[in-house]
């Protein structure tokens, strides 16, 4: 048991540490890097959409 203890807390110590290795954004990046996938997701959402139309007249036209 006192294994078992000493190993989580180890292990909680380890992922302390690595965390602190971590590049946090800052407010400004955060910011640009939220409006990128925003966008992103934005312009896929309507080539997809545009995708979409297409093949949906396209499937009219030939079951007409």
């Amino acid at each position: 048991m006192a294994a078992n203890a000493k190993s989580l807390t180890k292990h909680f110590k380890d992922v302390r540490q690595e965390l602190k290795k971590v590049h946090w954004p800052n407010r400004r990046e955060l910011t640009v890097f939220t409006s990128m996938v925003l966008m992103a997701i934005f312009f896929i959402g309507v080539f997809f959409w545009v995708l979409d139309s297409g093949f949906t007249g396209m499937l009219k036209l030939i079951l007409q």
